[in-house]
């Protein structure tokens, strides 16, 4: 029988019309990048210098060369064709890539459910685990170019083979002299060698460093001289890379000490000895560096119990299990890729489908292929991969695939866009995408990788606001649907279990939702600063919080970026956010798309920020470039109101980028004020001076607030001690010396409400006329000290209401004899039999036709959400027969947070709900009623659900 396996694609034939196609979509392209011009294209031209061709452009040619030939490139080809010629001899030697399933059967590999090493304390920990219980599991399905004809295949290579590559490195790293807690940089291409040397320097007790590649190897000089800082804060002592940058050592030893030989992994391989050191949690695991190729070096320390506290947080936010595939293409030297990409899966035991960057964006359909193929069901991404496939792939690339098994497309590592997440959702749908799928995620290396996620199952969920309240104001004010200058700006998602985030103002005081300021976080996670440098260590760090670098709000628990600190345009008093005039420049015919930098340059003469626009262009004539202007500063005035100050129109590649493509706003605009980039043009003498003038009308402006802001907080302290120190001795002679805790009732309530009065605190005070005459349970959400003083100003004290608090205040002599005095009941939170016996107590007070005060939360924190309720007060309702009234309290946690002393003005609000009977005295019935009284409350008290 004849075999029914497809036959290779024949090659194609170097004819001249092979070329003339080639040089069609070569002309094509040039042309869309240089309207209105005819370029001269030769098979000579070299992309980049000749034809301008950045990297996302050769991403867009290598596109249309396979949608024109048929012919899947290799990634070769975008690293290493530097001439139309180059292109050509790829288009010759490819073949069509086989759409057909190319997926490894995970079930024939070793898959399957399986546990979890919950113990663990160190990634090596995690790696013999596995290695113990499913050494013959896959744990990576690895994709390279191989076989004749370039065919894209994986190469499973099981926990056993790999831990077995680790430990002949690490030998070959302790051979060479490699001490424990020593640095080894990385800089290899996604490949078995990184994942085998990333491990086999933790196995021989150093710190990994990981920084990426070259792009192509024709720069790896003066990619390992850029990197020179990087390796010298590290103090590395080995580079662990490709042969061909071995020869760059004697010239990196001047710059870098400590360097004593740049290896490759076929040189470290060695037979395996015993390894003596041994990890601790604390230790460092690795330096994730998110800056160095200019400036200070900030190599972020994370140690091994960082990186497990942040895996299993981000396991637990998406519900993942061993039965889960992972599909990455994300670089491994970046955070995302090394740690959600790599270290995810193998903790959890799922298998990682893994593949190069370059693969991805020579042929972004790959990575789809590769989801649908091997069922993958969570697969992360930045922002372009998703625009790119959303709106560049053919029909033809997308022709078969099935997306229905992928349940997280985590969008992340870069600003998300709301109409990115529309497009890839319409384009995607119709091959099985679920809206849900689509998951925005916030992150930074700060916290390992990942801080924030949404709810599962949820999509996106994007909050129009007012532009103008934003800017002027710092406030996140819902849009209306006719408003067409509204932002959208997409949740990120809640804080991670475990962690905690606040948003901030300039003083450090934390702010209520929907006002912006600086994010700040901890947790297991968070680092413990910068490696070797600690003037950033202190500036990351404000008391127990890390400061995040980027402004936000929240709502309902969900984080909302408006932008990075650094980023920050301060003008005329006026806070700007450089993104969208960027993307609206961007759109500008003539200017280079993704190639605009805004930034706020110092005036050196009046102190004051000017506004500069930095967009590259080819066009060369005066006119058009008079005209460019113009439409700039147009698209300017259109969104954020007021024109730049500066219109710079440079050459191609003059805005800089990271290695990863975003805009590097701060060097360009040091390469601005240092003139690498034109002559900045003086602005009028008026100008300057109206400038200076509002910035220091700002600065004034802002700091009588800051001055308001304290005076107003000692004044409510003030108001509170004189008024209140008195008041609480006579409640106390009241209550027990002439045994009338009604009288002091009557006089706390009077006083709370002139405290109140005197300190601008506005009380309003819903439903009072309906407050039930027969004895019932009060139940109240709590969310600061200031709840018990806005309950008694607000509560008439015909109803004789009694407070319900926990026990720890008997242990406070003052505390407890003033509320002892009011007939304040105590109860126990944590001892269970303890418990019981007040509960029994609460009970026989109700039976007795006493009117009671309690927070079901049981206690309050400065993060805002309805907590878990306690169940004693519902039980105790039960067995009493007795009803539970509902109420909301909004307005305390703005005032006075928890864990701050430093009251802000306010408003208060105790709105009255829904009286609830219990149906029965037994549990059922007490759970019963605590669900309908949570379900009341969180429509009262205006706070997000933290159960769910």
């Amino acid at each position: 029988m004849v075999s029914a396996e497809p036959l290779p694609a024949p090659l194609l034939p170097p004819s001249p019309e092979v070329s003339e196609r080639l040089l069609g979509v070569l002309t094509a392209l040039v042309a869309e990048t240089r309207p209105g011009r005819v370029a001269r294209v030769s098979l000579g031209s070299h992309l980049e210098r000749d034809l301008g061709l950045d990297s996302l452009a050769r991403v867009e040619l290598l596109l249309r060369v396979g949608s024109e030939f048929g012919r899947s490139l290799p990634e070769a080809a975008l690293a290493d064709a530097e001439t139309a010629q180059d292109l050509l001899r790829f288009i010759v030697s490819a073949a069509a890539e086989d759409h057909s399933p190319t997926g490894v059967d995970l079930a024939k590999h070793g898959g399957g459910p399986i546990g979890v090493p919950t113990q663990a304390a160190t990634l090596v920990d995690v790696f013999e685990w596995h290695v113990q219980r499913n050494p013959q599991r896959t744990h990576v399905l690895l994709y390279g170019t191989g076989g004749g004809h370039g065919e894209f295949l994986p190469e499973a290579i099981s926990y056993a083979d790999l831990f077995a590559q680790a430990r002949r490195m690490a030998t070959g790293l302790v051979t060479r002299g490699l001490l424990p807690r020593q640095t080894v940089a990385l800089m290899l291409p996604t490949s078995r060698d990184y994942l085998s040397s990333f491990f086999g320097v933790l196995l021989a007790g150093g710190i990994p460093v990981p920084i990426y590649p070259p792009a192509r190897l024709a720069q790896i000089d003066d990619h390992l001289r850029r990197h020179a800082r990087i390796l010298a804060n590290a103090e590395a002592v080995f580079i662990v890379t490709v042969p061909q940058a071995k020869g760059v050592a004697a010239l990196l030893r001047r710059e870098v000490p400590s360097l004593n030989e740049v290896l490759t992994p076929a040189e470290l391989d060695s037979e395996p000895i015993d390894l003596l050191y041994r990890a601790q949690a604390d230790d460092i695991a690795f330096l994730q560096y998110t800056s160095g190729s200019t400036g200070d070096p900030k190599g972020v320390v994370l140690s091994h119990a960082n990186l497990l506290a942040n895996v299993r947080a981000m396991g637990e936010a998406c519900a993942v299990t061993s039965d889960d595939v992972f599909v990455s293409w994300l670089p491994l030297y970046h955070d995302m890729g090394l740690i959600g990409a790599w270290f995810c899966p193998l903790y959890f035991g799922m298998p990682l489908v893994l593949m190069s960057p370059l693969a991805f964006l020579a042929r972004p359909a790959r990575w789809l292929r590769a989801i649908s193929d091997h069922r993958g069901t969570i697969s992360p991404a930045p922002n372009f991969a998703y625009e790119l496939c959303a709106r560049k792939l053919a029909d033809g690339d997308v022709q078969g695939l099935d997306l229905s098994s992928w349940r997280l497309a985590l969008n992340g590592a870069e600003p998300v866009s709301p109409a990115t997440l529309q497009a890839f959702a319409e384009r995607f749908a119709p091959y099985g995408l679920r809206g849900e799928a689509i998951t925005p995620v916030y992150g930074l290396a700060e916290c390992s990788v990942g801080l924030a996620f949404p709810t599962l199952q949820r999509g996106p969920l994007i909050d129009r606001i007012r532009r103008e309240e934003l800017v002027n104001e710092k406030s996140a004010v819902p849009a209306t649907s006719d408003d067409d200058q509204a932002m959208l700006v997409p949740a990120c998602g809640r804080v991670l279990p475990g962690h905690e985030i606040r948003i901030v103002d300039a003083e450090g005081c934390e702010l209520p939702d929907r006002r912006v300021g600086r994010l700040q976080f901890r947790g297991p996670s968070a680092t413990r600063g910068y490696y070797r440098n600690p003037a950033a260590t202190q500036a990351l760090f404000s008391d127990s919080w890390l400061d995040s670098g980027d402004f936000a709000y929240t709502v309902a628990g969900e984080i909302y970026l408006t932008g990075r600190v650094k980023d920050l345009i301060i003008r005329g008093g006026r806070n700007l956010y450089p993104y969208e005039l960027e993307q609206a420049v961007g759109n500008i015919p003539g200017v280079r798309k993704g190639c605009v930098a805004v930034f706020a340059s110092q005036d050196a003469l009046n102190g004051s920020e000017r506004l500069v626009v930095l967009a590259e262009t080819r066009e060369e004539d005066a006119t058009v470039l008079d005209a460019l202007r113009q439409k700039i500063n147009a698209a300017a005035i259109d969104v954020i109101g007021m024109p730049a100050d500066e219109i710079v129109l440079a050459p191609p590649n003059s805005v800089l980028k990271t290695s990863s493509g975003k805009i590097r706003r701060n060097a360009s605009r040091d390469a601005y004020e240092n003139g690498a980039i034109g002559a900045p043009a003086a602005p009028a003498r008026q100008q300057m001076l109206r400038l200076g003038v509002a910035s220091l009308r700002a600065r004034l402006g802002e700091m009588a607030r800051r001055l308001g802001r304290r005076l107003y907080g000692a004044w409510c302290w003030s108001v509170f001690l004189v008024l209140g120190v008195p008041t609480a001795a006579a409640v106390v002679v009241l209550g027990k010396l002439l045994h009338s805790p009604a009288s002091g009732r009557r006089l706390v309530h009077r006083v709370a409400r002139l405290v109140l009065v005197l300190a601008g605190i506005r009380l309003q005070i819903g439903a009072a006329a309906g407050l039930p005459k027969a004895p019932h349970l009060l139940l109240v959400n709590h969310c600061s000290y200031l709840d018990a003083l806005a309950l008694c100003a607000a509560l008439p004290p015909s109803q004789a209401y009694c407070f319900v608090a926990k026990r720890e205040f008997v242990e406070q002599p003052a505390v407890h004899a003033f509320l002892s005095a009011l007939g304040t009941l105590f109860v126990e939170r944590f001892a269970a039999s303890r418990s019981a016996e007040d509960v029994d107590e609460i009970a026989a007070a109700l039976r007795q036709g006493q009117n009671l005060v309690i927070f079901p939360e049981g206690t309050f924190s400065r993060e805002a959400g309805l907590k878990p309720f306690r169940m004693g007060a519902f039980v105790a309702a039960a067995r009493a027969g007795t009803p539970a009234l509902v109420a909301g309290l909004c307005g305390t946690r703005a005032i006075l947070r928890d864990q701050t002393w430093l009251p802000r003005r306010g408003r208060l609000a105790l709105t009255f709900g829904p009286l609830l009977a219990p149906v029965g005295d037994d549990w059922a019935a007490a759970v019963a009623l605590r669900d309908a009284a949570r379900k009341a409350m969180l429509g009262l008290c205006e706070e997000h659900d933290l159960e769910h």
